[in-house]
Formats: structure tokens, sequence, C-alpha cells
């Protein structure tokens, strides 16, 4: 029996009011609903699909930001109750935004990435428009094709999400320098068994480090 191909993303119009349209929601895998993906301003949605409908946060793609009027004094005088985001310069530094808990710097990466100021990193050029091809042991079980950009696009979500888990542990509270240092070695292995991947990335800065050895 063939294995179900992996669907398209969707492509919607410019003009549609999805979170499809909307720079902080992101691909992440695919269930029975096609493509889902969770949303950087409320990770606590869980996936969902990107056609789902957009919030009062929505980000366009691509989309210029149309300067504001003045706000009225009663209108700055109702604004001043929201939380304050300081100026730190510790990155790992735990902002107070109410139900959200990130660090200064995860805050900075979302605002930038919703300015259109951050790119996915590159493929390597030799890998664009490659397919990786998985082929069973039986040989009466058919291969599966894998664009390897989709592969690409996993490793680069998996890389971002460990490195989204360093910062938190770092800014951790309740845990001790060795507590840190003993959950950083974990990650660091776990970047050393990702370093087969550093192929399809274009850039070195982009590829995972593991444990380096000692001269």
């Amino acid at each position: 029996m063939a294995d179900t191909p992996t669907p398209e993303l969707p492509v919607f119009q410019p003009q549609e009011k999805v979170c499809g349209n909307c720079k902080l929601w992101s691909a992440h895998s695919v269930d029975h609903r096609g493509w889902v993906g969770p949303c950087r301003i409320y990770p606590g949605r869980g996936l969902f699909p990107p056609s789902a409908p957009i919030c009062d946060k929505f980000a366009p793609r691509g989309g210029v930001t149309v300067p504001q009027a003045e706000p009225s004094a009663r209108a700055r005088a109702a604004r001043s109750v929201a939380p304050v985001v300081r100026r730190k310069s510790d990155p790992n530094e735990i902002v107070d935004l109410g139900d959200l808990n990130m660090t200064r710097e995860e805050l900075m990466e979302i605002f930038r990435e919703a300015a259109g100021e951050t790119e996915a990193p590159p493929l390597a050029g030799k890998w664009e428009g490659g397919t990786l091809r998985l082929i069973p042991g039986k040989t009466d079980l058919q291969a599966k094709d894998l664009p390897i950009d989709s592969l690409f696009h996993k490793v680069v979500m998996v890389r971002d999400r460990l490195r989204t888990l360093e910062q938190k542990l770092n800014a951790h509270p309740k845990l001790s320098d060795a507590e840190k240092v003993e959950m950083q070695s974990y990650i660091t292995r776990v970047y050393g068994s990702l370093t087969s991947f550093n192929i399809l990335f274009r850039e070195k800065d982009d590829q995972f480090v593991g444990q380096k050895s000692e001269e």
C-alpha cells in the first residue's frame, strides 16, 4: 500500500484574514487536518491549521506598518496599565507580559520576525529542488519521496526549539548553576547527534555544533 504523500502547504490570497498569512504562525507538521503549526504569541493554543481566523495580534507577511495617529490623553491613560517592557542588557531576563513567559531575546525575536527582519537560514545550493528517497527493506513496499527543503524546514525548527530551550534553562530562576550545566550538556549531545544535517546548511554559522574535543 502506497504511503500518503505530504500535502502542499496551502497558499492564501493576501487579503484573506487567516493565520496562514500571519508572520507569527509557522508550519510544524501534518495531521488529519493537513498542515498545522504553532503561534509565537499564543503557544498555549498548540498546533492548529493555517486556515484558522486571525486574532488581534495579526502581523501580515510582507506587510508594511502604517503609522498610527497620536492617541488622546484618555487613551494614553488607559494604556498605561499594560505591562511595561524595560530595556535590559541581559537577553535572558524574563519579561513580564502577563500570561506569556519568555526572555527578552525571545520577545525581540518575535518583533524582528514580525517586522520581516529575520529570514530562515538558506539551504545549501546543491540541495535546492532535491528529493530524499526512503526505500523500505521489503521489496513489495513502495519508496517514499520527501522534498529536501521540507526536511530542511523541520531540521531548522528543531534547531530553533533547542535554542529556545537553552535560553529558558539559562534564565530559569529555580535551577542551580550545577543543574543548568548538567542540562546544557544533554542539549549539547543532542546538537552533536544532529550534526549529520549540517550538510544541508549553506552557511557554517547556522549549523549544529556538538561537544568539541579537548586538546
